[in-house]
Formats: C-alpha cells, structure tokens, sequence
C-alpha cells in the first residue's frame, strides 16, 4: 500500500517509482557536477540549498493548497510572505549584494508580492543622483513604502514616445504638475499598483515654457501613509481579473493636477534648474536602461527557469506514465520511449540549456554597457539594447510554446492545474507583451541590424554581435554525411549565413523601395515583416554561437562536454528541421543536406533520451519549487493527483446546489427505480 504521508517528503530519493529509479541510475554524466555549472560553482549550489532548507522547513512558505486559493487569498498571502521573507532575510544576514536573496526568488517564485516595487527601486538606482538614492532606497528597502514603475499606459505601451502623461514645470512653486490629459494616458497594469502602492515612478513628457522635452521619471506619491486613501488628485484601483497572476495587483491611475517638488524628478541624466532652464547629461536611449536592466534579469530568473521547471515535470512524467505496446506483447511502454514524445520534449530540454549558456554571454555584455553607461558612457547602449531586446523575444516566444508542448504532452493530466504545468503556461506567455511587446522589440533590433549592415557596406567597424555582417558568404555548406551536421562549426555557419542572408535582402528590399519613391517610413512597414524574420535569425544565430563556445570550457570533462554538446547539436539542428524554409532560401543548404540535417536531427532524440531524467535532475528543483502532483522526485504521480484532489474545497463544502436544484429532479426518479 502506498505510504501517502512517507512520499510527501521531497526530494528524498526513498520510496522512488522504479520507472523514474532506473533513469537515474543509468546516467552518463555527474549530475552533481552538472548542477554546479548551472549555479556557477559548487559554493553556490550549497548556498541555494541551504536557502531552500530553512524557506521549506518555514510552514509560512508553503504553497500546499495554492491551487485552491482564489484571487483576495492569493494577493493576501503573497504580502504575508513578502514581508515575512523580509524579516527571515534580516534574521539570516542575507545582504541585498549576497546571492541568497537571488536565491530565495528562485525557490519561491510566484508566491511572492512587491515583485514591481523592485523594479521601483532599481529605477531609482539607474535613473536616481546620490541624493535621491540615499532619499528613497532606505524607505523601500525596508517597506516602509511601497513602490510600483508605472510606465505603461491604456493607450501606449513599448512606444515610449507615445507616452501622453503631461508633467509640467511651475517656476513659482518650483513644483512639478502631473497630469493624465484623456483616457489614453491613464497608466495602465504596473503591478503593485492596484491595491499596494504608495509612490510610484511615473513616467510622464516634460513641459518647460511650452516646450516638450520628452519622456522622463518622476517620483509620485499617490496615496497615504496614515490610511492608504489615495492622494489628492489621484484616482488608482486594480484593473481586474487576468490570465494569470492572481497574487498581483495590477493597477489603474489617473492624475489631476498632481504636484511634486523639484527633487522628485530623477535627475542622473537630466535636470531642471530653479528658473526652469533644461540640462541634459548623457543619451536620450538612458531611458531605456531600466527597461533593459529588467529583460536581462526576467530572461535568466523568470523565463529560462520556468522552461526548466515544465521540462523537469514533463520528462519525470513521461517515463512513469505507460501506455500502449511498443513492442507486441511487452509491458505497456513508457511514453518517452515513443519518438513522437521525444521529439516534443527533448528539443524544449536542449532550449533550456542553450538558453542558460546564451545569457551568460548576453549578462557579460549588459554588466560592461551598465557599468559604462553608469560612467556616462553610452557607446555600447544601442549593441546592448538590440541584443536583450531579440533574445528577449525568441527566449519569451521559444520558452512559452515549449511550456505549452510540454503540457499537451502530459494529455489529461497536464490541463490539471494540479500538474503545475497550466499556472507555468500562463504565468511565463505574459512575458512575451510585458517589458517590451516581442513584435515592436523585433523591430526595434531590426532597425539596429540594417544601420550596421549599412555600415559594414561602408567599411566602417562593428560591434562584435554584428561582425558577420561585414563578411562574405562562404557560399554553400559543405556538409557530406549526416554526420557532418554534428560539427558544431558547420551549422553555425549556417545560422550565420542565414541570418546574413535575411538581413541583406530586407535592406535590398529597403532601399530598393526608398529608391524608387517609396517614403522611408512605408518602405519600412511594407518590409516589417521580413525585418522581425531577420531579427529572429540574428537573435537565433547569437544563441547558438554563444552554446557552441560556451562548449569549450569544458574540454577537461570528458562526460559533461559530451552531453552539453548533444544538447547544443540538437538545439541547432532542431531550429534547422523547425526552419528549414529559411536554410534552403539563403541557398547554403540543399535539399538533400536538408534530408541529412532531419537523420542527424532524429538520431540525437534516442541518444538524449537516455539522459533525459538526469538532465533535468541537474536543474535541481525540490518539489516544492515545482510545486507539481505529477513531477515530483518519487514518481508517484498517480498516488499524488489523488491525495491533492481530496483536499479540494469542493469536496468538503456543503452542496447547496444539489439541494437548489437538483434533489427536486432527482426525487422524481424515486418511485420509478
């Protein structure tokens, strides 16, 4: 008989289904070792775990019955253990530069509030003078305000320029004059705003003497510290029922004649002297540093690690769920022994990983642009916010639908809510509109390529994610045997040809247009489409170079190079089988190279395969961070689907609807069974 209460201890190792017990065992790798790379050394792996211990071994953390919470429960408990996880931090000396606390939103993820009133004070950091930083941050810090970013409107979104908040300048009172000039303008779905927020950074144009100076910052406080009544002037409130994120209060606001003081326009880069004359130090693109701080960070901790979590379930799952006979007269198999289920599944697996080893190059680039542009340096502002903005977009759009696969791959089961699979889904698909729309970001790094191809056309340097635009094409892929497609140099060639290729012809095509009449801002939008392809193949391209380098690093480790480079070859060749359209277009491939990428593509299924378990063990989420019935540690996704339903609310509360409507109807039946 199944021991409920003995299975419930996570991630043990006793009492583990032998479907799941035999994967592990079987591992060609160190799955330890694995670990330790993805956390960046072993220290740090102790220190995760030692974060995790004390969190799940706190009942305040627990997200047991989460799924049968509705929307006040859900917002109410995440402020419990904000502020409680706060008061724990102090307690264990966790500090705001140690990794703990990087760690601590790892293990808890979306059971947490204030999630915005960090970007508030990040805000402030990057956009704030000495004073201001010295001002607000200890108040934030400490929670004694609460702060939101409300940037986005009911009528803009990544258009910063769009923005129509009005901030106007009163030489008089030396104040500043907010206001929301029609509905449009209204700032719309900054968390933290719609029940929790005190002040907030609003984003608003500039008005000095009548004239615009554009888009900057302001620090607005917008209800009251004594009874939280909002702020003269101030109309604020939640936006409502969403998708997903029912622990955060996405808000509304709407200023009328708002006045703040001098001082609370952030004024590192930019500033407004007592008789109203402007000073600009630095860029107008520094606005846009805050928003690149916040992708570089959700891509790694936010999208990168749900992938990773709807893999951990998924493939767990796949190899204790039976069904069918492979074989005539065997046992039922398990379902990651069909290919189809491999070919769904392993290539999300390999996603993850490419991604992981992506942006650490991707975070080498951002530390150098922010620690320049803190200098006043701004060169590498426009590389760095191309780069964040297409990874951002392909690691969003590839993370979402992988999650997605990985649920329908689960059947049933996987539209549970109990699975954890659905709450990944919805949670992780909003990141491909918030912090940059994926379509306008496209765009907005399509603009970046065709500048530098111009460039490289010119003879003028580039910075290094756009070198290959300056080289000629090799011409076609030399590739002879499947196998060849198994050299890491020769389908980075191919990404690199391909993006090339895409990029050339949108800026023929561009030109061509404008050349012959055609105004700039149509020949544009009629190659809009083209442009996002390019960017995604640019972006693409980046990814898969930087997993192949990231291979030499490990030429001492004999096992985990190996299962890396598997990884990496099947994240490559997948895209190729995925897009092949584009390979055969740019003319690098033919078609019989193309019948080989598939073969090569296929064979690594059933290699990885065999790793597949350990793989994902090497991600080291305890069940409580999956939080998930049927892809625990032990297996027993059966046992726990059961035990979890049982405790549905529904299930133990009286059936007042049998007894409105129902036992009349059913009464009737009684004198005639």
């Amino acid at each position: 008989m199944w021991n409920a209460s003995k299975a419930f201890q996570s991630s043990t190792g006793q009492n583990v289904n032998p479907d799941l017990d035999i994967e592990r065992k079987n591992a060609s790798f160190s799955v330890e070792r694995l670990t330790n790379i993805l956390d960046g050394g072993a220290e740090n792996t102790q220190i995760r775990r030692k974060v995790n211990a004390v969190l799940q071994s706190d009942p305040e953390f627990s997200r047991e019955n989460q799924y049968f919470q509705n929307q006040n429960e859900r917002y109410e408990g995440a402020v419990r253990r904000s502020l409680y996880l706060s008061k724990k931090i102090d307690e264990m000396g966790w500090t705001a530069d140690g990794p703990e606390q990087k760690y601590c939103y790892r293990a808890l993820g979306d059971g947490l509030a204030f999630n915005v009133h960090n970007v508030f004070m990040k805000s402030i950091l990057g956009l704030g003078t000495d004073e201001q930083i010295a001002k607000w941050i200890p108040l934030a810090e400490k929670h004694y305000i609460a702060g939101t970013y409300a940037q986005t409107e009911l009528g803009h979104g990544t258009y910063l320029r769009g923005l129509e908040t009005m901030a106007t300048f009163d030489v008089t009172t030396q104040e500043f004059i907010l206001n929301t000039p029609k509905i449009s303008a209204m700032k719309w779905w900054p968390g933290d705003l719609g029940r929790t927020a005190t002040h907030a950074v609003v984003f608003a144009q500039l008005y000095l003497k009548g004239k615009c100076y554009g888009i900057h910052p302001f620090i607005v406080q917008i209800r009251s510290l004594h009874d939280h009544s909002a702020a003269p002037g101030v109309i604020v409130g939640d936006i409502g029922p969403k998708m997903d994120f029912a622990q955060t209060d996405n808000g509304y606001l709407m200023l009328k004649n708002v006045r703040v003081p001098k001082e609370n326009m952030l004024a590192r880069f930019s500033q407004v002297l007592s008789d109203g004359q402007y000073i600009k130090r630095g860029t107008e693109k520094i606005n846009y540093l805050t928003m690149i701080v916040i992708r570089v960070g959700i891509i790694r901790t936010e999208v990168i690690s749900t992938l990773m979590k709807a893999c951990t379930i998924a493939i767990r799952y796949s190899v204790v769920r039976r069904q069918s006979e492979l074989k005539p007269g065997d046992q039922e198999a398990k379902i990651l022994d069909y290919q189809t289920q491999q070919q769904k599944l392993l290539p999300q697996l390999a996603t993850a990983y490419a991604f992981h080893f992506g942006c650490d190059y991707l975070q080498e680039i951002f530390d150098q642009g922010y620690a320049e542009t803190k200098q006043g340096k701004f060169n590498l502002l426009p590389e760095l916010h191309a780069l964040a903005s297409g990874i951002k977009v392909i690691a969003t759009d590839y993370s979402s639908a992988g999650v997605e696969i990985c649920r329908r791959a689960c059947g049933g089961h996987g539209y549970s809510l109990l699975s954890g699979l659905p709450s990944l889904y919805t949670r992780l698909v909003a990141s491909c509109t918030y912090e940059g729309e994926n379509t306008v970001l496209l765009l907005q790094t399509a603009r970046f390529l065709i500048k530098c191809f111009g460039m490289a056309k010119a003879g003028q340097p580039l910075s290094s994610s756009v070198t290959y635009l300056s080289s000629m094409s090799s011409g076609k892929c030399q590739a002879q045997d499947k196998k060849d497609f198994l050299n890491p140099d020769v389908y980075t060639e191919a990404y690199k040809q391909r993006a090339f290729r895409m990029v050339e012809n949108t800026a023929i095509k561009l030109q061509t247009l404008i050349q012959s009449g055609t105004a700039q801002h149509e020949a544009w939008n009629l190659c809009s489409v083209q442009l996002s392809r390019a960017a995604v193949a640019h972006s693409h391209y980046i990814i898969v170079q930087n997993f192949v380098k990231a291979l030499e690093k490990f030429e001492k480790e004999l096992h985990i190079q190996r299962i890396l480079k598997h990884l990496c070859d099947l994240f490559a060749l997948h895209g190729i089988f995925s897009y092949m359209g584009d390979f055969l277009q740019a003319g690098h491939l033919s078609g019989k190279q193309s019948d080989m990428v598939t073969e090569s593509y296929l064979d690594l299924l059933a290699i990885i395969r065999q790793d597949a378990v350990p793989l994902v063990d090497a991600f080291d989420f305890t069940d409580a961070n999956l939080n998930s019935a049927i892809g625990c540690y032990d297996g027993h996704a059966y046992e726990r689907l059961f035990e979890w339903a049982k405790k549905s609310p529904t299930n133990k509360q009286d059936n007042q609807t049998f007894e409105k409507y129902l036992k009349p109807l059913f009464q009737n039946a009684l004198s005639k069974l």
